[in-house]
């Protein structure tokens, strides 16, 4: 799914959020840094803004509370630049605050954020299959 759509970079890959969540689980939280890395590393490929993979992680290992606003914010803008309404802001961070890092408000957070994420990729994926007949026929 490494398409390019008009002037975007290539697309991100979706990824089941049960089976994230499992790996989170079963890595004892290492799958986590992996999750950052690559959303965090795509979203910047896709469109030369944010973080990027490698200072994305560093913040989530060093200061992980600011990444629980950045990763919601970075995929809004995801959104807003493609012309629609954000379903997630940064505030959506607010989920993992007051509690920290509990599980119930974590999940919510991941599901929120992984699910917004896999519905953008998902729809550029659609445009470029359905763009790409068009531009074969040359209409």
């Amino acid at each position: 799914m490494s398409t390019t759509t008009g002037s975007s970079g290539p697309l991100g890959h979706p990824r089941g959020i049960g089976f994230a969540i499992f790996l989170f689980v079963i890595t004892f939280g290492f799958y986590g840094w992996y999750w950052v890395y690559k959303t965090q590393e795509e979203m910047r490929q896709h469109t030369g803004d944010g973080l990027g993979g490698v200072l994305g992680l560093v913040v989530w290992i060093l200061i992980g509370a600011v990444s629980a606003f950045v990763i919601p914010s970075e995929v809004g803008k995801l959104y807003t630049r493609d012309g629609r309404e954000a379903p997630i802001t940064g505030w959506t961070g607010l989920w993992l605050f007051p509690f920290g890092f509990l599980i119930v408000p974590a999940i919510v957070w991941f599901v929120k954020v992984q699910g917004a994420l896999n519905r953008y990729w998902e729809s550029k994926a659609s445009q470029a299959a359905t763009a790409a007949p068009a531009l074969a026929s040359g209409t």
